[in-house]
């Protein structure tokens, strides 16, 4: 009996015996390392947006690496391509564009929230005027992003141009798709002021958007 108790207390002690300390902090590294590409990919990606703004998306890489503060190998090791960076830029900033609408429309009442949207949507065409060149290359890295445009801002647009009709707002004729392309023309190049221009014009077109508020969206008098 004794024999079979120690072996019993053999098998306890096994099972009881405290963890490697290097197996349990490693999940503590990985979350660092995690953390640590986050804050990394985050430095990146808003060096490459000011420095795509001023010198065009063929800025040289350093010159991303060093206003990110990071090394050349962490640009490559996320984004190993140029078009990969690029394609990232356009998508956080569609992105943030499309999230303002919802914030925009719990701080204010819907035809102030409308107009204050296409503004904001002024300033990211002004941002994406950076990235044409790329995004007309015909470069097939680039082929979705047309498509991930109209599937985030449309729909952001969709429900703040529904909001400030049924409010009586505005006019009740205009389609997303319009009013997306009535802005991205008002803000070609015209002007030395580009951006101040172009938001001159776009307030013109919000008062135009208040005439004949309360018709319907497919038309009336």
């Amino acid at each position: 009996m004794s024999s079979v108790a120690e072996k019993q207390t053999e098998h306890s002690d096994v099972q009881t015996t405290p963890a490697d300390p290097l197996a349990a902090e490693a999940p503590a590294r990985t979350r660092r390392v995690r953390a640590d590409a986050q804050r990394n990919i985050a430095a990146v990606l808003a060096a490459a947006k000011a420095v795509f703004a001023e010198s065009g998306v063929d800025a040289p890489v350093r010159e991303i690496a060093a206003r990110a503060g990071v090394g050349l190998g962490t640009i490559y090791r996320h984004f190993p391509q140029r078009s990969d960076l690029v394609s990232a830029v356009f998508r956080q900033e569609v992105d943030a564009c499309a999230d303002a609408a919802a914030v925009l429309a719990a701080e204010h009442g819907p035809g102030e929230a409308l107009a204050r949207w296409l503004q904001r949507y002024t300033s990211f065409i002004a941002t994406k005027r950076g990235l044409s060149s790329a995004l007309h290359s015909g470069d097939p890295a680039f082929d979705a992003l047309p498509a991930y445009f109209a599937e985030h801002l449309g729909p952001a647009l969709a429900a703040l141009l529904d909001a400030a009709e049924a409010a009586g707002e505005i006019r009740g004729d205009i389609t997303p798709e319009d009013l997306l392309r009535a802005v991205a023309n008002l803000c070609l190049p015209a002007h030395e002021d580009e951006t101040g221009h172009a938001q001159r014009m776009v307030g013109l077109l919000i008062d135009g958007l208040r005439y004949r508020a309360g018709s319907a969206r497919t038309g009336g008098g």
